[in-house]
Order: structure tokens, then sequence, then C-alpha cells
């Protein structure tokens, strides 16, 4: 090499030594971010396997799996097999650090125990303001679940639990025959669980058990078959939760208590901001009290010294709904808006509203299709009704074809309601039932019975004051005594 180009050579260092020596400089008194601490590196190191575990199905495999986990070289593998555990799994992120738990599809873990197969324990007990998250949790964070089957070989056998975490991800599992499938107790944050399958299990799908829970989505799962709800969440504080795109179907025991595909539960707790998009949620009639989505609020909170419902803001939007006693039942609840769902085959009501503010029901349809006839056995309802609750809008939906129920939509002792633009056809006894109902307005509305009987009304008012009932198409007689309010140009299309 010339001594013209090791000059050059030279020249080029020290003038990258002063840049940086620059640099440095002109940066004095400002903070350096410091990467997060990851710990002590450890080299990953096989699978449960080489811990011991055998796989055949018979040998307990429980301390080879914890002996795996407890060694935190890299992800807990589970190769092709059947890994019988008596006991929890525990996994202690504190002491485990990062954590993952991964099959490729292939490996069965048999939960002969009583409790979860995996127990996650985390330490987090801030929000999911980042500002909360302290520094250790930073290596306990997103621990997973993947590509792996969990069966119950005990009675109360569960499958996953979490507790303490921060960002738990559970994809690609199959849990059946726990009781329990996933169990979120105490508090986590950031939770997700996708394409997963939780089926045939004696309790809950999908649990949030008194927890504090920010932020959990239920995407694209098919939960069914357990036989105390689907996704459930009871009592607790949890906000932000998303369902969507799931199968949630026939998640109640025929001979347990009155549960829900769907329930939010807020008894003894508080529980918001609830979106439920695009799933289909069905079945089972035979089971008493069975719903597709329930939102029970308490009774009322006192916090502000009013007494006024509080719990709420939930979305009901894009859902295939059928085949219950009641597709959407709100207890309770505020601020509900239910928009854009097919509802049918309801054996009680397509949708039940009691004690409740603030709810808006929008475009959907409730129709009795003819296909699904000769299944309804005893005929179903398909009735809406609103029971001793204010402030609500009912818009743009159609019903048709209700059957033994005393009217298609009721409003029982409700206040401030706007009935306006709604559809309702052909439908037994009366199409709009008002029973003490005060300061509300019908308008714009199509109640029609175009088949050959005489016995069914538009529009039948018990009581009430104050109302507006116009500007309506009624296709049958009405009973609408003087005092009711302004009644005035309802149009009779079976008159001249």
């Amino acid at each position: 090499m010339s001594r013209r180009v090791i000059g050059l050579f030279a020249s080029g260092l020290a003038l990258s030594f002063l840049a940086l020596l620059a640099i440095g400089f002109a940066g004095r008194g400002q903070p350096v971010p410091r990467p997060e601490p990851f710990g002590p590196f450890k080299v990953p190191h096989g699978t449960v396997r080489d811990h011991g575990a055998k796989g055949d199905g018979c040998t307990d495999d429980w301390q080879a799996v914890q002996n795996a986990v407890n060694a935190g070289n890299g992800p807990t593998v589970f190769p092709h097999g059947t890994y019988r555990i008596s006991k929890p799994v525990l996994v202690n992120l504190n002491k485990a650090g990062f954590a993952a738990l991964r099959g490729d599809g292939t490996a069965r873990i048999v939960m002969a125990g009583e409790g979860p197969a995996f127990k996650f324990v985390g330490t987090h007990t801030g929000t999911a303001d980042p500002k909360t998250v302290g520094a250790q949790v930073w290596n306990e964070r997103m621990p997973s679940v993947e590509g792996l089957e969990i069966v119950g070989g005990h009675d109360k056998a569960n499958g996953i639990e979490a507790a303490g975490t921060m960002q738990l991800t559970v994809s690609k599992v199959l849990i059946r025959k726990c009781f329990h499938g996933i169990h979120l107790t105490t508090r986590n944050r950031n939770v997700l669980v996708s394409d997963c399958h939780i089926y045939e299990n004696r309790g809950v799908g999908v649990y949030l058990d008194n927890v504090n829970l920010h932020q959990i989505n239920v995407t694209g799962s098919h939960i069914s078959y357990c036989d105390l709800g689907g996704v459930v969440a009871r009592a607790g504080q949890v906000r932000n939760l998303h369902i969507t795109g799931c199968d949630i179907e026939s998640n109640h025991g025929v001979n347990g208590p009155p549960t829900a595909n769907v329930l939010i539960d807020s008894t003894g707790g508080s529980n918001a901001e609830v979106a439920i998009t695009g799933c289909t949620v069905q079945h089972n009639h035979n089971a008493p009290g069975s719903a597709n989505i329930r939102i029970k609020g308490p009774s009322a909170t006192k916090a502000n010294g009013t007494g006024e419902l509080r719990d709420g803001h939930v979305t009901i939007t894009g859902n295939v709904l059928s085949d219950v006693k009641v597709n959407v039942h709100l207890d309770h609840a505020r601020g509900v808006l239910m928009t854009g769902n097919t509802c049918w085959t309801a054996y009680e009501h397509n949708v039940l509203v009691e004690n409740s503010t603030a709810v808006t029901i929008g475009p959907n349809n409730f129709d009795r299709n003819p296909r699904y006839a000769s299944e309804e056995k005893p005929e179903t309802a398909n009735d809406l009704v609103f029971r001793n609750s204010t402030d609500c809008v009912l818009t743009g939906f159609t019903v048709s074809r209700v059957r033994v129920a005393p009217a298609a939509v009721t409003l029982d002792t409700c206040d401030r309601f706007n009935v306006t633009n709604v559809t309702i056809l052909d439908s037994d006894a009366v199409g709009l039932l008002l029973k003490d109902v005060s300061r509300s307005r019908v308008s714009g509305c199509l109640i029609r019975d175009d088949r050959p009987r005489t016995d069914s009304l538009a529009v039948k008012a018990d009581g009430g004051r104050a109302n507006m009932i116009v500007d309506n198409y009624f296709g049958r007689p009405s009973e609408i005594p003087t005092g009711v309010g302004l009644v005035e140009r309802n149009y009779d299309g079976n008159k001249p």
C-alpha cells in the first residue's frame, strides 16, 4: 500500500474520531437513552425431552417440564407427544424472564391434577401506561403459549391461568375437557388471544374473573360448548375488551345456571368499553336463561351521590345471532349501540332491555326465516322488549313475523324514547305496544300486517303521557286513548 493511501486512511480515522468527540461534547448534559436490561444471556438448550420428559402419555412429566421452564434457556419447546402432568407448571416470570411455551400443533398436554396446566405469574402492578411499567416487567413481557393442545384429565383441571402479566399472548392453542379454558385473575394488561379453539369445557372458555384488566383482544377463535359461558367478564374492572371475528356457540350447560355465549357482568365490579364485532354467536335454546350476549351492570353506583348508571359503552355490530332464549339481553346497562346484526330464532326475545339508559338499536334485521320454521318447537317469539328504561333510540330496523308474543315491539314503563323509521311487518297481536310510556316520540314508522286476519293492531297504547305519535303508516287499526299525547297524520293504508 502506498504512503499516500496510508496517509489518507489515517486522516479519515482522525476525522472520524474528532467527529465522535464533537458529538459527545455537544450532547453533554443531555439524557442518554439506555436499553432495557435483558439479564444474563443463556444459550438455548433443546426441548422438554432434554430435561427428561418422556411424552408417552403415561409418565408424569411435570418435573421435567418445570425444570425446562426454570432453566430459562429460550422457549420451552414440546416436540410431538403426549405429556402428562400432575401439577400446575408455574411460569414465574420474575425468575424465568422471557417465557414462551411452544409446540407445532402435534404436542398434547394432559393436565391430570387440579388447577391450571400452566400458571403465569408476573410482577406488573401498573396500568397500560408505559410510565407505570417497571424495568423488571420488560424482562417479563409477552409471555406466550403457541401451538399446543391442553386436555383436562381431572375434574378441576384448567388450561392456562395468568396474573400480573404484561402482554400475555395465546395463539393457535386448543383447550378442551378442562374446567376453565383461559383464566385471567387479579391484574393483567394487554392480553391477546387469537386463532384458538376453546372447546367442550365444563366452566368458562375465556374467563375474566374479578380481574383488573385493560386491553384484551379475543380474535379469530372458536369458543364453543363450554358449560358456564364462552367469554365471561365477571366483577373486577375490565376495559377495552374486543371480541372480533370469532365463532362462539352453545356455551350453556343445559343443567347449569343461566349464562351466555358472551357475558359481561359488572355485579360487584365495573366493566365497560366492549366491542363485539363480526362474530357468529349462536345456540343453545334448550338451556334455561340462555343468551347470546348479556350485559349486566350493577343496580347503580353511588360514587357521585346520584345513583346514575355509569357502566357500559358497548358496541354490538356486524354479528350473526340466533337460537337461544334471548339474543341480546341488557340489564342495568348504559351507552350500548347495536347495529348491523342479523337476529332470528329467539325463543323468548330478540332483544330484552331492562333498567337501562342511553341504548341505541339501529339498523338490524330481526326476521323469521321460513327455512328454520320446521325446527322451531315450540314456536319462537322473536320480539323486542324495553322495560323500565330511559333515553333510548330505536331507528331503522326491521322486525317481521313475530309470533306468540303480546307485540312485536313493547315499551313498558319507559321515558324519553325516540322511535323512528322502524318497520314492523306481519306480526301477531300488536305491532307496537306502549305501556305507561312518557315524553316519547313515534314517527316515520311502517307497521303493517297484510295477512288475511282482523285481530291484529298497528299500535296499542295503555296509559302514558306527553307523547308524539305522528306521521306513521299503519296498515291496521290502532288503540290510542285520549291523553297519551299528540296523535296525528298517521295514515291507515287500508282505508280508501
